[in-house]
């Protein structure tokens, strides 16, 4: 079903991919060469340049906007890219929705609901767009910023109006983020972390792609993607992932605009992916890449509000 976009809203030149129907048809120039300056540090001789190599080879020949972000525990491993460029979040953003709901949770000192369960589960496994929408307007705009600022994500900015996948984030904040899904903090619980971790590891395969693409068999995968197609600045595609097992425990996130399509913003995040985890884990068998087939029937950007 086509939802008819309002002046107001169609003057901001939103186009939002609802049930596969695209409202505003794509204009722009050819994007840019991705390739630019990625910086890397690292407590391993011999890691950070061989890093900064790679990521910038996998990038060499990629059109569009590319930001990334890479934190290696075990041996104190940084790369970043763009790291402070905004991006529309589209699905990645209900990572931080879940996390809201879980932070909430513990400041009144209850478990989630059934209903929440189910909505929570339908949000990150399947990234049910229905669900976060629930959610989303349960929690509010003041309770999701009141986790952002205890996380200290602060140039994360959520979107208006209902609008949840035009937050707008960055490789710092997602990287903050993640940081804290993955290890011990005063802002999630144990059990709030271990949860949201549960959910990322159990996405369908058909959304599985991006950040994984790669991943040595030795460590456990959770990811969540999100991807937008927009009237400016082409698809935007993004996918975060943490990786933990064998003796290693790191995150990686890629964002990236000014895609032609989905499928290429696929590629180019793969291509970085699968050299960031043979230079991290060099000596274990990768697992095969994902090539989506069609672009999924799912909205990323939420109705406004009814009513």
């Amino acid at each position: 079903m086509t939802h008819r976009i309002s002046p107001r809203a169609r003057k901001g030149a939103l186009a939002a991919v609802l049930g596969g129907v695209l409202l505003v048809p794509v204009v722009g120039a050819a994007p840019a060469s991705a390739a630019t300056a990625v910086t890397c540090t690292s407590a391993k001789a011999g890691l950070a340049a061989k890093l900064s190599k790679d990521i910038t080879a996998a990038l060499a020949n990629r059109k569009g906007s590319v930001a990334l972000g890479v934190y290696e525990a075990g041996t104190k491993t940084t790369c970043t890219l763009r790291a402070t460029s905004s991006y529309d979040s589209a699905s990645t953003v209900k990572v931080t929705v879940l996390a809201t709901l879980l932070w909430d949770a513990k400041k009144h000192n209850r478990y989630l609901t059934s209903t929440e369960t189910s909505l929570a589960t339908a949000m990150i496994t399947k990234s049910d767009n229905t669900a976060t929408s629930k959610l989303w307007k349960q929690l509010g705009v003041t309770k999701v910023k009141g986790f952002l600022t205890a996380a200290g994500m602060t140039k994360t900015t959520p979107g208006a109006n209902g609008y949840w996948g035009l937050t707008q984030i960055n490789v710092t904040d997602e990287q903050r983020l993640l940081k804290l899904v993955t290890a011990k903090n005063s802002v999630l619980s144990d059990n709030s972390r271990a949860y949201i971790l549960k959910l990322m590891g159990k996405v369908i395969s058909s959304q599985r792609w991006g950040t994984p693409a790669g991943a040595p068999s030795t460590v456990a995968v959770h990811v969540k993607n999100g991807w937008l197609q927009r009237s400016t600045h082409g698809w935007r595609v993004h996918s975060l992932g943490t990786f933990n097992g064998g003796g290693h425990d790191y995150t990686i996130t890629v964002l990236t605009q000014d895609n032609s399509t989905m499928n290429y913003g696929v590629t180019t995040i793969q291509t970085v992916a699968k050299a960031i985890h043979k230079d991290l884990v060099p000596t274990t068998a990768k697992t095969s890449l994902y090539v989506p087939t069609s672009t999924p029937r799912e909205a990323f950007v939420a109705t406004p509000p009814q009513g």
